[in-house]
């Protein structure tokens, strides 16, 4: 496929949408509307003692109130990793020295670019978190089992904190079969 047209419509200091037309070789023609995102980074903390480090706020979007793991937009020029360690520092306070990747997907690519790269974060050390203005962010550890019930009960809807919990369980359970 090829772009052949990119209309700006909305930029935000979030996010830039565009509609583009696209077509193949043989003529077959895709006109979309693209929520144009940079990508997020998403933080899996885990302490010494297995607990999960989740996040509540409030997300106009779901007009809900949600449980879900640390996340952040990239600012321009910055890795997955970079986002990472600056969001979780800037939400939870949290300082990791290890880190690894989870998973990488797309959030929803049938009308927008962002990808999300989910990161496991261990070793902490506690600070202070540095909300921006517009957030009220409750901190909170939770062990396994109630984030693995949370997520069966309906508790937890978020996919993110979804694909990021089981990335992690899946990687555990794999790591204590060797």
């Amino acid at each position: 496929m090829q772009i052949i047209s990119s209309r700006e419509i909305l930029k935000s200091k979030l996010f830039t949408i565009v509609e583009e037309v696209a077509h193949d070789p043989d003529g077959f023609e895709i006109h979309r509307s693209i929520v144009r995102h940079p990508g997020s980074a998403v933080m899996m903390a885990v302490d010494d003692a297995e607990r999960i480090l989740l996040v509540k706020q409030y997300r106009l979007p779901a007009e809900a109130y949600l449980w879900e793991l640390p996340a952040g937009r990239l600012d321009p020029g910055e890795s997955p990793i970079e986002a990472a360690k600056r969001e979780l520092q800037e939400e939870t306070g949290y300082q990791a020295k290890r880190w690894d990747e989870l998973a990488s997907f797309w959030a929803s690519p049938g009308y927008v670019s962002e990808r999300m790269t989910v990161f496991l974060a261990q070793e902490l050390t506690a600070g202070k978190p540095q909300a921006m203005e517009d957030e009220r962010i409750e901190v909170r550890w939770f062990d396994r089992q109630h984030v693995a019930d949370m997520i069966h009960n309906g508790e937890i809807i978020d996919g993110k904190t979804m694909i990021g919990y089981y990335s992690y369980a899946s990687r555990t359970v794999l790591m204590n079969e060797d």
